[in-house]
């Protein structure tokens, strides 16, 4: 064994680099003359829709700026809650009866959209975001100036979760070539995050619109394929700095969250099980094998796992860079981030033979 054996860490840590240089940010201060929609779909979010639905009232620098917000078949009085927040401020909807082969979010998505008719731009938000002042209208002028069609801002992630939620952000810095995807007309090359999307109304309905994802349990990434089907272009970028997402305020949450949707992200359990294994085996292995080569008086050999596993924290390090999240000490835990999300996979595809999977009251 050589010290040629790190350069697969080096290189994957070096594409982090790469990648975190060369991230779209939104810019501070913009403003936008085009007719804009914010839509806001929500069901049984009563108790923390409050914090997001003050952000976006607050929105500057959008002369033309709408706020249609949709009330899913909510239990808890969510319609209310929002009624006394915002009063006659935003367009209130009661969305209408799930069809059949429809899922939740595209149906109340694709019935938001459908009420702002008159906006150049959507801009879809979930309950659970919260925006600076200019977020919008820096989101609007990111897309225009990058000159896509839909712009995914990846917000900063807050709450419960911190060995396994910033592995979404490093997921993509790491493995996924940035600029390569922007310019790729692939679907499959393609990525997104649903708590905040930009999309130009005349490139979402050439791609048929959330209809076209009415089925997808990750719609956000369904869209952008169907945007790319459509002859449109997709771009992500770093809204750490214009918005907070509180997506889970507890473990279980998180388990539950992660359950419902996971299985759907690799294609099939063979796909799954090669993803899981490689990752296992990149970054949960080298200290496990740095200690075992040390006890066996293998120092060379040792050195050269501890050298993978710190290839590993510094990428975990250079995407909380990036995005906004906790440089010191969480990446130190990687090995340990990777092993809770093998056990989620896992727990996904368990959960869904079973058919147990549900979100919200509903099921999946």
């Amino acid at each position: 064994m050589t010290w040629l054996a790190v350069l697969p860490w080096v290189a994957l840590t070096g594409h982090t680099l790469v990648n975190a240089a060369r991230l779209r940010r939104p810019v501070r201060g913009a403003n936008v003359t085009e007719r804009v929609a914010v839509l806001l779909p929500l069901r049984d979010e009563a108790e923390r829709v409050t914090p997001c639905l003050e952000s976006l009232l607050g929105q500057r620098g959008i002369p033309e700026l709408h706020i249609f917000v949709l009330d899913d078949g909510s239990t808890d009085g969510t319609a209310e809650v929002v009624r006394a927040v915002a009063g006659d401020k935003v367009h209130v909807l009661t969305g209408e009866p799930l069809p059949p082969g429809w899922l939740g979010k595209p149906h109340a998505c694709a019935q938001l959209a459908a009420a702002a008719s008159g906006a150049d731009v959507l801009v879809f938000v979930d309950a659970d975001v919260v925006l600076e002042p200019d977020a919008i209208a820096g989101g609007v002028a990111l897309l225009r100036s990058a000159q896509v069609t839909l712009l995914s801002p990846y917000p900063k992630i807050l709450g419960a979760g911190r060995l396994v939620q910033p592995l979404l952000q490093w997921s993509w810095l790491t493995f996924l070539p940035v600029r390569a995807m922007e310019r790729s007309p692939r679907p499959s090359l393609a990525a997104a995050g649903g708590q905040w999307l930009v999309v130009d109304r005349a490139g979402y309905e050439q791609a048929g619109g959330h209809a076209s994802v009415r089925a997808d349990v990750l719609e956000d990434i369904g869209l952008a394929r169907s945007v790319k089907r459509g002859g449109g272009q997709i771009a992500i970028a770093d809204g750490s700095r214009l918005a907070g997402c509180l997506m889970y305020s507890s473990w279980r949450e998180l388990a539950d969250g992660y359950s419902k949707s996971l299985w759907a992200s690799f294609g099939s359990p063979a796909g799954a099980t090669a993803v899981v294994a490689m990752l296992l085996l990149l970054y949960a292995a080298p200290p496990v094998a740095a200690a075992g080569f040390a006890i066996a008086g293998r120092w060379e050999q040792a050195a050269m796992a501890l050298c993978a596993y710190g290839m590993g924290v510094a990428g975990r390090m250079i995407t909380a860079a990036a995005t906004g999240g906790r440089i010191w000490p969480d990446p130190l835990a990687q090995p340990i981030s990777i092993v809770l999300f093998a056990g989620l996979v896992m727990r996904s595809f368990r959960r869904r033979r079973r058919g147990q999977l549900t979100w919200r009251g509903r099921t999946v």
